[in-house]
């Protein structure tokens, strides 16, 4: 009779565990989740089958365009229906394993640093699309430039069913600014504009020191506090604009910058018509840029407004027409913020649409104001509220 013998080999070396199978799934999502960017995600749907199947549950996701690409580069739309029938995850695929495209340009253009002509900023217009790239043509990419295969956000993110907070990183602002200048913006959409807060400054002082006494209570000086001060002029007791504000073009100047952060608010708008038509159930929608520039923001509300009554498109060029505004313009011509850093020529413009104005909070509600920006500008909103309010209409373009 023979004996059975137990393998040598199996009891010296017995067979591997993969741990990974041992996590539960939602434990998996959280750390997908976290992970948000759409090229590390897409690395990681190509692990295992596993990780294939739970990567489009994610919710939280963050794209990083690569570059702006004309309309012209762009294919048409039978691309776009070849791209869809080509399997889940085919534009993900190419996009991790391919290389990655610097960025090339920022959105439109608008304002230059050598345009400041303000009839030159309402004629520009956007006539570029957002692209993710990556290395290797494929036959359902979207343009293919210097054997580099780019997809549009709205292609990769077909991929992705349950998304409920969405950033989208462009690779640097529209707007053309000398160095040194500063401008910031935040817009609020639904179907249209719902209201926008603009921060410019002409130069910014780091790390300056002063003496108190130099101060009123409010944190400001007069142009001889200053060494190498700013020729807009003095500041009244009472916070009025001085006049050489009208004469000397900063006037002219705080318009361009409002009209031209207005356009690129618009023209942003209008890009995310088909990714929030794909995407019901986004509750968060962020578009914003590397440099910081402008960040333009809808909540689920708002979002579900633009997919129940269209947008107006402007028809002028390709981004939503901006409807009539009432604004409110602070000013000073210069503002110490309290980590040491002085703005010059400081300016505040809160926007809402005229037929908004009787319905919703007034523009100089500091509780929206003060929060619309980031640090340290959130400081600099509540400080520049104090100053005399000066009111502007504006029509719809």
């Amino acid at each position: 009779m023979s004996s059975v013998r137990s393998d040598p080999v199996h009891r010296t070396h017995p067979q591997p565990i993969d741990h990974f199978d041992r996590l539960p799934d939602s434990l998996l999502l959280l750390i997908f989740n976290n992970i948000g960017d759409v090229k590390a995600l897409g690395r990681c749907c190509v692990v295992s089958r596993r990780f294939h199947s739970l990567v489009p549950q994610v919710e939280n996701v963050v794209v990083r365009v690569d570059c702006v690409i004309s309309d012209d580069d762009c294919s048409s739309s039978s691309s776009s229906d070849k791209s869809r029938a080509a399997g889940p995850f085919s534009n993900l695929f190419r996009l991790v394993f391919g290389g990655i495209v610097k960025p090339l340009q920022a959105l439109g253009q608008f304002l230059g640093p050598k345009r400041s002509i303000l009839n030159e900023t309402l004629n520009a217009h956007s006539s570029s699309a957002l692209s993710v790239g990556s290395g290797g043509a494929g036959d359902d990419g979207e343009t293919d430039q210097g054997g580099v295969t780019h997809h549009s956000p709205t292609q990769v993110l077909r991929n992705f069913d349950e998304i409920r907070f969405l950033r989208i990183e462009l690779p640097s602002g529209e707007l053309g600014i000398d160095d040194g200048v500063l401008l910031k913006w935040r817009a609020d959409f639904g179907s249209t504009l719902d209201n926008c807060v603009i921060l410019g400054a002409t130069s910014v002082i780091n790390n300056v020191h002063f003496q108190v006494s130099e101060f009123g209570n409010d944190g400001f000086c007069d142009n001889s506090s200053v060494t190498g001060g700013s020729n807009v002029g003095i500041v009244d007791d009472n916070g009025s604009i001085p006049e050489s504000f009208y004469i000397n073009g900063g006037l002219k100047l705080r318009v361009v910058w409002t009209i031209s952060s207005l356009i690129a608010a618009s023209a942003r708008h209008y890009l995310l018509q088909p990714i929030i038509a794909e995407h019901k159930t986004l509750d968060t929608l962020v578009l914003t840029d590397a440099d910081g520039q402008g960040v333009l923001r809808m909540n689920r509300d708002q979002l579900e407004e633009l997919r129940v009554k269209p947008l107006s498109a402007s028809s002028a060029s390709k981004r939503t027409q901006v409807p009539a505004l009432n604004m409110r313009l602070w000013y000073a011509p210069h503002l110490e913020l309290p980590n040491g850093v002085v703005l010059k020529g400081a300016t505040l413009v809160a926007i809402r649409p005229s037929e908004q104005s009787a319905l919703k909070k007034e523009v100089s509600d500091a509780s929206w104001l003060s929060t619309a920006l980031e640090e340290p500008y959130g400081t600099a909103a509540k400080m520049l509220i104090k100053r005399r309010t000066y009111c502007l209409e504006m029509n719809s373009f």
